[in-house]
């Protein structure tokens, strides 16, 4: 049983946490990428991609979670970057999906991309007369990194996301690919790291918890399942999208104490409560299911992060997440 004082500090860090999520952000990113001619997406970059740079061998693309702070998600994978020594050889990326809110409070000009709430983490459009999926932002970032004037040298991307990021990232994975054909044309290697989300997306109604759709309408409906699936994801059947994404160099990266089912972030919806009980238990439990169904052939990996919670930089300055992002397999 809780002691009084517990309960206060845990409603004061849920009161809090919620608080800045409706916030608006206080840093906007400063750069810029025009998506579809018209529109900008925000975005942060380690360095500039404007002029051709020969030294960048490695791109790590990471994602914030639904507090929309992406300068300080690149400010960690810098961090890791330069444990690991590879600072040098490496552009990091860091795209902001922002808010209406986010748009008001700082002046941005309608051409700014913005979402409603989190829309983007599960590939839905903006807001405004030009919606566009948030994966195509994604998909125009690699599609200016196959560019082999800007980039002759560049070997790997890496695609990262932390809590809120890594749900962006794992359904990316899972209906995203469009630029793959041109990625693979010029040599580059593709690899995901999903940390720490709050659920997955299945592909079919499988759960380690029992559901049905009479107690939980929308537990296999998209992002949590295959049905509905936003525009984006074209006409590929759910073994298709299986199929290729099991091929795909995927490391899930679980926090070992990142086990608290009340934490104010985590996603209470009967959804996501159908997955497990907490990030670490719907971690293990979705790579289950996973081996289970693809006892050979899965091209992914299930690593535990020592002494590390919800903690997007504990996560990947750790050196399992170094290994991750800046080592491979």
């Amino acid at each position: 049983m809780m002691k009084p004082l517990s309960i206060l500090l845990l409603g004061t860090l849920m009161s809090v946490t919620a608080h800045a999520a409706d916030q608006a952000v206080k840093s906007i990113s400063p750069d810029r990428l025009l998506i579809n001619g018209t529109s900008q997406a925000t975005l942060g970059l380690s360095q500039s991609w404007v002029h051709p740079n020969p030294q960048i061998q490695r791109v790590v693309i990471v994602f914030h979670g639904r507090l929309r702070n992406a300068q300080t998600y690149l400010r960690s994978v810098e961090r890791a970057a330069n444990q690991s020594k590879q600072r040098s050889k490496t552009l990091l990326i860091a795209p902001q999906f922002l808010d209406e809110k986010d748009i008001t409070a700082h002046h941005l000009p309608e051409t700014i991309l913005r979402w409603h709430a989190n829309d983007w983490m599960a590939g839905d459009k903006s807001m405004g007369a030009k919606p566009i999926s948030s994966f195509v932002v994604i998909d125009h970032i690699l599609k200016r990194l196959s560019d082999s004037k800007l980039f002759p040298n560049l070997k790997e991307i890496v695609i990262a996301g932390h809590s809120g990021g890594a749900q962006v990232v794992q359904r990316y994975a899972m209906i995203g690919g469009k630029e793959d054909a041109l990625l693979k044309k010029e040599g580059i290697k593709l690899r995901y790291v999903i940390a720490n989300p709050s659920s997955y997306a299945y592909f079919d109604a499988t759960r380690p918890t029992p559901v049905t759709a009479a107690s939980c309408p929308a537990f296999d409906t998209w992002k949590y399942g295959l049905n509905k699936l936003p525009a984006y994801a074209g006409k590929d059947t759910a073994a298709e999208l299986e199929a290729a994404y099991v091929k795909r160099d995927i490391t899930y990266l679980l926090g070992e104490l990142d086990t608290d089912p009340n934490h104010p972030a985590l996603d209470k919806d009967c959804g996501a409560e159908a997955q497990g009980p907490n990030r670490m238990a719907r971690g293990h439990n979705y790579f289950d299911y996973l081996t289970k169904r693809h006892p050979e052939g899965l091209n992914q990996r299930l690593v535990e992060v020592k002494g590390v919670g919800h903690n997007g930089e504990g996560m990947f300055t750790s050196p399992e997440g170094q290994t991750a992002l800046f080592k491979g397999n």
